[in-house]
């Protein structure tokens, strides 16, 4: 017999911060990477972590070896790098029902369309408004 699947998690850029640099969410964060999920990240997403940790280095905000060990969680961590690109439909139908700005609309179109086939994904956004469109959306709360 067959058992229930895993969840799973699509990680927005501000989860997988949270994950990676101490702040408010850290907590959050870390709990969520300790579930039996399966973890996604779009190749969106890192390109927005690794651009924040390249301004970090950049602007000396951090020690080096703090952002290395960044790196090295990230590409450690359990998140599955997706390369995916959401249905036009979707990014259309959310700018009637959304006002959210360009990569938080195109995050939440990618997972309602991961939804059409995995309808059990959720997102993990630490993001207020983005939170409240992917709940509204139902793909969040």
């Amino acid at each position: 017999m067959r058992g229930a699947s895993p969840p799973v998690i699509y990680w927005d850029a501000s989860a997988v911060l949270s994950a990676l640099f101490q702040d408010e969410r850290s907590s959050d964060a870390h709990a969520y990477a300790g579930r039996e999920s399966v973890h996604l990240m779009s190749t969106l997403g890192f390109a927005e972590i690794l651009a924040v940790v390249s301004r970090l280095r950049r602007e000396r905000q951090l020690a080096d070896l703090l952002l290395d060990a960044a790196l090295e969680s990230l590409d450690a961590g359990p998140w599955r790098i997706l390369r995916l690109a959401p249905l036009e439909a979707e990014i259309r139908g959310l700018t009637h029902r959304s006002a959210l700005r360009g990569a938080d609309l195109w995050h939440l179109a990618a997972v309602r369309t991961l939804a059409h086939d995995l309808p059990e994904v959720r997102m993990l956004t630490f993001d207020r408004r983005l939170h409240a469109a992917a709940c509204a959306e139902g793909v969040s709360c």
